[in-house]
C-alpha cells in the first residue's frame, strides 16, 4: 500500500521507537513513586517537559502531558472556563473543528453555555471580521483550529489571538496538524492554550501535550486528580512522554527540509490537474497560508468514499476526511463550513503526504485520479 493519509497518522520514528523500548524497559517506575525507582522516572519525565517546552517556546510549568489531542482540547478548553467563570457563557468557534472540540461544544451547549460556530469563506479560513462581530461582552472563549485537517488552511491565529487579549477573552487553539509541519512561534505567542498530539508528527499514538499559560487560575477538571500537577488523570505514559520528545526534536530539526519537500510533492501534485478544472476542483490557498502535506480535493459527480475505494484497489490510501469523523458517512464539516452542500460535500477527499512519501508515488496517485476523473466524470 502505498500511503497518503499522513494527516490521520504517521508511522512511529524509529529512533523514538528504540527510545520507546529504553524508557519502557529501564524507567519503568511510577512517576509518583517515592523510592529511587520512581524518583529516576520522575526525574526523565520532567527532563522531557523541559525538552519539549523549549522547542515550543513556552514555560514548561504550563506544559502537561496527556493521551493525545482529543483530551488536551476537552481538558484545556474546561481549564479556561474555569478560570474566569464570571465573565460570561459565551464561546465562538469554527464549523469544522476538530470533532473532540465539536464535542466538547456540544457538551457545553448543554450546560447552558450559548456557542457561536462561524462559517468558513471560500478559501477555507475563518472571517476576521466575521469573528471580530461576533465577540460579546459575554464571550469567555474563543476556539479556532490552527490548522484545518481536511484541506490544511492555517487560520489568522495571529490576528484573532491580538483581538482576543484587546476584549479580555481567552483563545484555545488546536495545533494538532501544525507542530511540526510548519512554523508556530508567532502562534505559541498569539494563544492562551493549545494542544498536541505525538502520531501526527512520528511519535507514538496515544500520547501528546496540553500548553496552558501558567498566568490562568485553573483548577482540576476531575477534583482530587494529583498526576500532572492535577490537569489529568491516571499515570502517564512515560515511554511514549519520552518517544514523543525526540520525535518532536526530530520534526523541529528537520522542519526546513522536510517542509520544502512536501510543498514540491503538492507543487507536481496540482499540475497534473490543471488542465482538469471543470472536473477537479483541489481546495486550500496559497504558500504562506496553507499546510503542504495536505490537499482537499473534489471530483465533481463523483463520491470521495467511491474515489477512496477505488484508489485503494490500487494500491493507495487516501481518506475521505479526519479519521476521527469518516465512520459517520457524513459530509466532510470543513465542506459544510465553505457553503457546499448536499452532494458536492460528499465528493470530498482527502491527500496527505509525509516523509516518506516519494515523488514517484505522487506522480502514480495523480495519473490515478486523472484517469477517474476522465473516466467517470461527464
Amino acid at each position: 500500500m502505498k500511503y497518503f493519509d499522513y494527516a490521520a497518522a504517521t508511522p512511529l520514528d524509529q529512533e523514538a521507537a528504540e527510545i520507546y523500548v529504553k524508557a519502557a524497559t529501564e524507567f519503568y517506575g511510577n512517576t509518583q513513586s517515592l523510592h529511587d525507582t520512581g524518583s529516576a522516572a520522575a526525574a526523565l519525565l520532567e527532563n522531557a517537559r523541559k525538552t519539549l517546552a523549549t522547542l515550543l517556546g513556552v514555560d514548561p510549568g504550563g506544559l502537561f502531558f496527556t493521551s493525545g489531542g482529543s483530551e488536551s482540547n476537552l481538558l484545556l478548553i474546561r481549564a479556561l472556563l474555569a478560570a474566569n467563570p464570571g465573565k460570561g457563557r459565551h464561546i465562538v468557534t469554527s464549523m469544522a473543528e476538530h470533532s473532540s472540540v465539536a464535542n466538547v461544544m456540544n457538551m457545553l451547549e448543554n450546560e447552558g453555555y450559548e456557542v457561536s460556530y462561524l462559517p468558513f469563506e471560500g478559501t477555507g479560513r475563518v472571517s476576521f471580521q466575521q469573528l471580530e462581530a461576533s465577540l460579546r461582552e459575554d464571550t469567555v472563549l474563543v476556539s479556532i483550529q490552527h490548522g484545518n485537517s481536511e484541506i490544511g488552511t492555517l487560520q489568522p491565529v495571529k490576528e484573532i489571538g491580538q483581538l482576543c487579549r484587546q476584549r479580555g477573552i481567552l483563545f484555545h487553539s488546536d495545533f494538532v496538524q501544525t507542530f511540526g509541519k510548519t512554523e508556530i512561534t508567532e502562534a505559541v505567542s498569539a494563544v492562551d492554550a493549545f494542544s498536541l498530539s505525538g502520531h501526527k508528527f512520528y511519535g507514538p499514538k496515544g500520547v501528546g501535550a496540553a500548553y496552558l499559560n501558567p498566568w490562568i487560575p485553573w483548577r482540576p477538571y476531575i477534583a482530587g486528580t494529583t498526576h500532572e500537577k492535577g490537569f489529568r488523570p491516571g499515570t502517564v505514559n512515560l515511554p511514549g512522554i519520552i518517544a514523543m520528545t525526540a520525535a518532536a526534536q526530530k520534526a523541529v530539526s528537520a522542519l526546513e527540509e522536510e517542509f520544502a519537500h512536501l510543498r514540491e510533492l503538492r507543487k507536481v501534485f496540482a499540475e497534473h490537474f490543471s488542465d482538469l478544472s471543470n472536473k477537479v476542483k483541489l481546495h486550500g490557498l496559497g504558500e504562506g497560508s496553507q499546510l503542504p502535506g495536505i490537499v482537499g480535493m473534489q471530483i465533481h459527480g463523483l463520491e470521495g468514499q467511491w474515489v477512496m475505494l477505488e484508489c485503494n484497489r490500487k494500491g493507495y490510501g487516501i481518506s475521505t476526511g479526519s479519521a476521527c469523523h469518516t465512520d459517520l458517512l457524513s459530509p466532510a464539516k470543513t465542506m459544510i463550513a465553505m457553503g457546499i452542500g448536499g452532494k458536492a460535500a460528499k465528493e470530498f477527499f482527502r491527500v496527505s503526504f509525509g516523509r516518506q512519501t516519494t515523488m514517484e508515488n505522487t506522480i502514480g496517485l495523480a495519473r490515478i485520479l486523472r484517469e477517474i476523473a476522465q473516466q467517470h466524470c461527464s
